[in-house]
């Protein structure tokens, strides 16, 4: 594989795998360019210049930038990928910070540990993007430890 269109074919593969069919379209537009890493496999796709998502190298699916991760919010329905915090820990969050599952107040209960998250407050505003560190039943159990390691929050991605 060498070629930009088979690349962008084959990243949103991917990404309607990970995030839902028709998202790695949306998340991937014509004109998306790649970083490669020395073996030739894609790092990271950009577009107009800007980071939409990594490559992760163990398993090859997506982490996501806050611009990927506002372009998978706008499109998923509901509460899918989401975990909502409590408003007393929305800041926190929202500036990078981790989540901690005392403040989960609602989860998509078909996540999976491991994955990438959307972290929303109670009006379905995008707060930041991270991986998910435990199941949803364990989340929502716990009172004290992580649940969201939080890769980038919005209010860190302003003061860039």
């Amino acid at each position: 594989m060498n070629n930009d269109s088979e690349r962008l074919s084959r990243v949103r593969m991917i990404a309607d795998y990970q995030f839902g069919k028709g998202t790695g379209k949306e998340l991937f537009p014509d004109g998306s360019t790649f970083q490669l890493s020395r073996t030739k496999r894609v790092r990271q796709v950009l577009y107009s210049g800007k980071r939409i998502a990594t490559a992760r190298a163990k398993d090859g699916f997506f982490t996501l930038s806050i611009e990927g991760a506002s372009i998978v919010h706008r499109l998923l329905p509901g509460k899918k990928l989401r975990v909502v915090v409590s408003d007393d820990a929305a800041p926190f969050v929202e500036a990078g910070k981790t989540a901690f599952a005392k403040h989960v107040i609602e989860i998509d209960p078909e996540l999976r540990a491991g994955e990438e998250v959307l972290i929303t407050d109670k009006k379905d505003r995008l707060l930041a993007t991270g991986q998910l560190l435990l199941s949803p039943s364990e989340v929502l159990a716990l009172d004290t430890g992580a649940a969201v390691d939080v890769r980038v929050g919005t209010a860190s991605k302003r003061e860039e």
